[in-house]
């Protein structure tokens, strides 16, 4: 990843060109070719191991058989069914320790068939196509369904209770939908506001309405949902994180990951976020990275 940087050669800060460089693309998609070539690799394993190993269960081989034949809405199609956010998942799902790790190309070449790669173009290009929406709404219910929190959980719940028929009001506290896909994940990642395109697409079935500035506890009671909706989702997140709990970290310069990846995600102008001259961050986890690179970027 270190190569992908670019790097001022004197230590300063870098312009704005360099910095709308090191945020572009982490991962540039595959070409209609470059995808045909790489799904030929798939085995098309009768017992797939890589579908065992997704948690959403997605038919792998499947889609990478229909993007084989040139069939890359139907690729889409498939992947949606099981996971309609499939389209963030393509870009931020460590397929290198669930599927392609399961990938039994892993034994005669030492290389897994690029499952994320292909299923990003696949979803791509479903929703690059526009026109209808791929799923349809079967005969309204007549009842009513309040979701509380509109990120990944309550969006999909949403998505796939519309499909039943059934109508969803979804109460979001903050002032976008998408949860930590708006606000969590690094910004190289989710380029081109994808988080909101992919949100608008979900939309596009119909019948679910979103609520802001909605705050459970606070303007917003479960007693009041219950006497609103014939049935309520809760898929308020893990957006917390686990506290250091080491003397001086209210100082001023020290921020949860979390809350900095946010603030990149939301700001209109990269230039105007400023990490510090030197930053040091506390964890190796993802999200730690995530932010050490992003402070380097």
């Amino acid at each position: 990843m270190s190569e992908r940087i670019r790097l001022s050669q004197d230590g300063s800060r870098l312009g704005a060109d360099g910095v709308a460089a090191n945020f572009s693309d982490l991962h540039p998609p595959l070409d209609a070719h470059q995808a045909r070539v790489e799904a030929d690799r798939c085995l098309y394993c009768y017992d797939a191991p890589c579908i065992t190993a997704c948690p959403t269960a997605i038919d792998i081989p499947t889609f990478i058989h229909q993007v084989r034949t040139g069939n890359a809405i139907g690729a889409a199609e498939t992947i949606l069914e099981a996971n309609i956010m499939g389209g963030t998942c393509a870009r931020v799902c460590p397929t290198e320790e669930l599927c392609e790790q399961a990938c039994v190309r892993n034994t005669c070449e030492d290389k897994p068939v690029e499952i994320g790669a292909l299923q990003r173009f696949a979803v791509d290009a479903l929703m690059a196509k526009g026109g209808p929406h791929p799923f349809t709404r079967a005969k309204s219910s007549g009842k009513t369904v309040g979701i509380v929190g509109a990120g990944p959980a309550g969006l999909a719940a949403a998505h796939r209770l519309a499909v039943l028929g059934h109508d969803c009001v979804v109460y979001e506290a903050k002032a976008k939908p998408g949860g930590l896909n708006e606000y969590g994940l690094a910004a190289y990642k989710m380029v081109d506001d994808f988080a909101q395109a992919e949100v608008d697409f979900l939309l596009g079935i119909g019948g679910i309405t979103i609520k802001h500035e909605q705050r459970l506890g606070q303007n917003l009671t479960l007693a009041d949902l219950r006497a609103r909706h014939d049935a309520v989702y809760i898929g308020v997140g893990l957006s917390g994180t686990n506290q250091a709990g080491l003397p001086g970290v209210d100082l001023p310069g020290v921020e949860d990951a979390v809350e900095f990846i946010a603030r990149l995600r939301q700001a209109d102008d990269l230039m105007a976020v400023k990490p510090g001259d030197e930053v040091v961050v506390i964890g190796g986890g993802n999200t730690a990275i995530d932010a050490a690179v992003q402070a380097k970027r």
